[in-house]
């Protein structure tokens, strides 16, 4: 499948997200939009099965299939909802509350790195105190006498924030602003424990529906494996600091291989938040690299060049989140999303001054 840019109508690969021409985020063609994705025979059943031998007593497992297995006695795999390089996650429910979750099946060749495992199981330490409505926050590390790891999760029913994007075009500026004031609202909470996320971006960002018909934006993905491949990408840094890859929302320090901050998830929200109001990125290049680079040297492009109803004090508010140097952005994600909130209108202090005083 190809990817296919809107505004220019130029094909990339289907691994690319954006069109280095104009920095539009790229879509699917109608066909494969369509195409609706496959479920394994096991979805059809609200219980699984349990297989003899269960995971946790099995010598050798596949973490790619294990739906119809039951893990260690207690989670019972439904079905595979997504895979990464380094973990699979599947849907799974607890076999004596029937409450269902996430569960994230480490690969083997990441439970075989030990400073990985020891980073994951301090920051699961934390990770567990982050339970906030904003926010999916790891419910349990387990870890079975044979060296299987695993993290519980809640389950998060919804859309994605870039399937959202990609659905209705350019978003209100009064749809945003709720957005982007409850996702700083969960990276406050998880800065507040040191925690930074480092991956923030649309994919990462689930919008969930209340009883009451409401939406909620949700932060997910703080789960600790993919930390590892930021941390490999870190290391293929070439001669002039430029991580090899397609990093489209990472801070210029992220991107330089240098020392993180809570002060880098504020540089990639308003990324994203300049993406949910345009579908573009602020910064353009005849390739990947070169988008990259106008990041760490160019000024970013006015969104009121692309959007003329945005007043100008969100696009002031805007440049300053995305300063090159992180000691002239906005120093947390509450303070950056109050300043939209002000500058579109929808008021400075709102639920987030209530919530953390300021």
């Amino acid at each position: 499948m190809s990817m296919r840019c809107p505004s220019c109508g130029t094909q990339y690969a289907d691994d690319a997200k954006f069109c280095t021409r104009d920095g539009t985020r790229l879509i699917a063609p109608p066909s494969a939009a369509a195409a609706p994705p496959a479920v394994p025979a096991s979805a059809s059943h609200t219980t699984p099965r349990a297989v003899t031998p269960p995971i946790g007593v099995a010598k050798h497992f596949d973490p790619a299939a294990l739906a119809g297995q039951v893990l260690e006695g207690r989670y019972a795999i439904i079905r595979k909802l997504g895979e990464g390089g380094m973990s699979y996650v599947y849907l799974g429910e607890d076999v004596a509350t029937k409450e269902q979750f996430a569960i994230k099946v480490l690969s083997p060749s990441l439970v075989k790195d030990s400073n990985a495992m020891a980073r994951l199981r301090r920051e699961a330490a934390l990770g567990m105190r982050l339970e906030h409505p904003n926010v999916c926050h790891i419910v349990r590390l387990g870890e079975t006498e044979d060296g299987i790891v695993y993290v519980v999760m809640p389950f998060v029913q919804g859309e994605i924030l870039s399937d959202r994007n990609n659905r209705k075009g350019k978003l209100p500026l009064a749809e945003v602003v709720p957005f982007v004031q409850q996702i700083a609202a969960g990276l406050q909470v998880a800065h507040d424990l040191k925690i930074i996320h480092r991956d923030l971006k649309p994919e990462n960002i689930m919008i969930t529906k209340e009883p009451d018909g409401t939406e909620r934006a949700v932060v997910m993905d703080f789960g600790l494996a993919k930390e590892r491949k930021a941390g490999a990408e870190l290391e293929k840094l070439t001669a002039t600091g430029i991580i090899l890859g397609t990093p489209e929302f990472m801070s210029p320090e992220q991107l330089r291989g240098k020392p993180l901050d809570p002060r880098t998830d504020v540089y990639s929200l308003t990324l994203m938040t300049y993406e949910m109001l345009t579908q573009k990125l602020p910064f353009e290049g005849k390739n990947q690299q070169e988008m990259m680079i106008a990041r760490l040297r160019s000024e970013p492009i006015s969104i009121r060049t692309r959007r003329p109803d945005i007043p100008e004090a969100v696009d002031a508010v805007l440049y300053k989140g995305m300063a090159r140097n992180a000691d002239d952005r906005y120093q947390t994600t509450v303070e950056f999303a109050n300043a939209l909130a002000a500058a579109s209108g929808a008021g400075g202090g709102g639920l987030l001054g209530k919530l953390f005083g300021r």
